[in-house]
């Protein structure tokens, strides 16, 4: 069975990323897939900062990470890059921390304006970190993810669908051993 780990780089749980969290966690779950959401804000902040890898927290993080088949990093976009949240834990996985996974950014913004965050912020960390699988990815726009009552989220169809085909990519992928399957 495939094991996938998601790290929310969110600095909010209650940012309509989560909304794209949850559905990809259910979507993967149905399709027999194990997951992991690692909250990078969850962790202690003083860790993070000081780059305190004896860290317990940050040790059980990263060995998370390690132990994954894939990895699907959310992100915020802020100031047309990735959130300094993500980044903190970015930095903490080891220089090629990512090679032999597959990776799928997960990217929010405010409006279309930063759909290239993907490619020209994001993607190249993924590959300084030694990963060479990297999927086409979903940008979104917040607009178009609706916050209910009770942390629940309900999804555009347009976002739904691009979010369903990435997601089935990401199954196709790890089945067929790393090789991308469009």
């Amino acid at each position: 069975m495939s094991h996938v780990v998601i790290i929310a780089g969110s600095p909010s749980k209650r940012s309509r990323l989560t909304g794209l969290i949850d559905y990809s966690v259910s979507q993967l779950s149905e399709a027999g897939i194990t997951v992991e959401v690692i909250h990078v804000a969850d962790l202690p902040a003083d860790d993070l900062v000081q780059a305190r890898f004896d860290s317990t927290f940050i040790r059980d993080a990263l060995a998370v990470v390690e132990a994954a088949d894939a990895v699907i990093v959310a992100t915020p976009v802020y100031k047309a890059a990735y959130s300094g949240v993500l980044k903190l834990f970015l930095d903490l996985i080891p220089q090629e921390g990512l090679r032999g996974k597959v990776s799928l950014p997960l990217v929010i913004g405010g409006s279309i304006a930063h759909l290239l965050a993907i490619d020209y912020a994001l993607k190249p960390v993924l590959t300084a970190l030694g990963g060479r699988h990297i999927l086409g990815g979903v940008y979104a726009v917040d607009q178009g993810i609706e916050r209910l009552d009770g942390d629940k989220y309900i999804l555009s169809a347009e976002i739904t669908t691009r979010l369903n085909r990435s997601l089935e990519e990401l199954r196709l992928t790890l089945e067929n051993g790393g090789i991308t399957i469009a």
